[in-house]
């Protein structure tokens, strides 16, 4: 008698799927790259380049003895030192799955097939990715010299806008948006049009015109603020996110969100990262100095680097940009480009930082 076999046939899929998926590019995250003699630095996704603070690793090891149970699926510890930490109230909080995911809870939330969302671009590559899982149809609005052309933005509002991204620092640009301009728009958008307000770098903004999305939000209950602890707060692998905004309107977020998809380790890791808030941002700090220091270093090399309010930058280099990436690749810095527009480096460590800039002086050499 012959074995039996367990290997899958290949055939077209017997399940009817969406026809939305043939048109959806996957997101493709930053992979890890290598040099011939085994070098690898990896500044491709805006990651933290430090490892976690001692009390955030006992956190997690003392959390880790509980995952045979399910979490506290309502945050009620995390919400409660957010609202504590932030000045706001618990019931204007809610907690999901990294700030993308909130974005999607938010896309369950309102929109539908005929629905329009409506975003900056180039801007977060998960907006459009997830406004054509939701049904909604795409509306990309272009930079103007890099930042978002809010005015622009408004004049494209019609009855079927849902929801409006605002990526501030936008991301991948680094690029930030002013209070004067931010709050001008958010006047001219209808009162049942959702503003999101993206602030996943908001640590790292220097820039005293750009606002704290928090204060906006008073008298705008169809505005909301988007935050994570994947960036400054060293917790990307976890993932973890918040959004802040009126009750009425975090309640139906509250509704959309897939039970128990932010882990038990996850929480009690951000919460001991609010407790070591002195020590993380002394180190979002020195990536701020390191982002000046970059950016003086790729001007001086000749590149156009607009300034960055972000834990990255990023590179006007066209057609180029491929070409950067592989060269950089080759030296075992892994770098972002985005197709014909440009490349985004991450701001890692002193040395990272060195490693990259010696690949994009090189590169210059070699093709100007």
């Amino acid at each position: 008698m012959s074995e039996p076999t367990h290997e899958t046939p290949r055939t077209e899929p017997a399940a009817r799927l969406r026809p939305v998926l043939d048109r959806i590019v996957s997101y493709k995250p930053g992979g890890a790259v290598r040099s011939p003699d085994g070098r690898s630095y990896p500044l491709a996704s805006n990651e933290s380049p430090y490892e976690p603070p001692p009390a955030v690793v006992k956190a997690i090891g003392e959390a880790a003895l509980g995952v045979h149970r399910y979490p506290d699926d309502a945050a009620t510890e995390l919400i409660a030192e957010i609202s504590r930490h932030l000045g706001v109230a618990e019931d204007a909080v809610a907690v999901g799955c990294g700030s993308v995911g909130i974005c999607q809870m938010l896309l369950e939330a309102v929109a539908e097939p005929g629905a329009e969302v409506m975003y900056a671009w180039r801007s977060f590559e998960a907006y459009p990715l997830l406004t054509a899982l939701s049904g909604a149809t795409s509306v990309q609005i272009p930079l103007r010299d890099g930042v978002h052309d809010l005015a622009a933005m408004a004049d494209a509002l019609t009855e079927r806008t849902r929801l409006v991204f605002v990526c501030n620092p936008n991301n991948p640009t680094g690029t930030a948006v002013h209070r004067a301009e931010l709050a001008a728009f958010l006047d001219r958008v209808p009162a049942d049009c959702l503003v999101v307000l993206d602030e996943a770098y908001r640590e790292y903004v220097r820039d005293e015109r750009v606002p704290d999305g928090l204060t906006l939000l008073a008298g705008r209950p169809n505005v909301l603020v988007l935050r994570t602890f994947s960036k400054a707060y060293g917790l990307a692998g976890l993932r973890v996110g918040y959004a802040v905004g009126d009750p009425a309107l975090i309640a139906g977020v509250r509704k959309a969100h897939l039970p128990f998809s932010v882990n038990g380790v996850a929480l009690a890791a951000a919460l001991a990262a609010l407790g070591s808030e002195a020590e993380l941002m002394a180190r979002v700090e020195t990536t701020v100095q390191e982002r000046g220091r970059v950016r003086t270093a790729l001007i001086e090399q000749g590149y156009t680097v607009p300034a960055g309010e972000a834990n990255f930058l990023w590179l006007e280099l066209g057609d180029r940009s491929a070409a950067f990436a592989a060269a950089c690749a080759a030296a075992g810095v892994a770098v972002r480009a985005f197709a014909d527009d440009g490349v985004r480096v991450s701001i890692g460590s002193p040395t990272e930082n060195d490693a990259f800039l010696t690949a994009a002086a090189a590169f210059t050499v070699r093709h100007g």
